[in-house]
């Protein structure tokens, strides 16, 4: 089993920046695609951003440009940059990722989400 863990949100002026990261630990062989989703109050959890085998990034069109993933394989962590925040922007955000794990010789892949992190952009 794999664990995710958020930091990093917080409450910030528009115009502002934050730094998300989501740190994976326990038994972890290897992390397949990561991504970021985040929920706005009374609405439907969305895709933000991911990055996926081989560094590839792709992002939903409203932070293309503003929001950066990156990944640090020794770390096994993954980053969310966001700048020019919007008070649009404002949700909990949550950390995705598919981790292969080892039991006993055999290896498994599993989905696992992280307990999300609250981003809260002012006007």
């Amino acid at each position: 089993q794999a664990q995710l863990v958020e930091s990093g949100g917080g409450l910030v002026q528009a115009g502002g920046s934050l730094r998300l990261s989501c740190a994976a630990s326990g038994s972890i062989s290897s992390i397949n695609t990561s991504g970021w989703y985040r929920q706005a109050p009374g609405k439907q959890r969305e895709w933000v951003a991911s990055i996926i085998s081989g560094g590839r990034t792709v992002y939903t069109d409203s932070v293309k440009g503003r929001f950066t993933i990156s990944r640090d394989n020794a770390k096994n962590t993954v980053y969310l940059q966001m700048n020019s925040l919007k008070p649009e922007d404002t949700a909990v955000y949550y950390c995705n990722a598919g981790i292969t794990s080892s039991s006993g010789g055999y290896y498994y892949t599993k989905n696992y989400w992280g307990q999300g992190t609250q981003v809260t952009v002012s006007s």
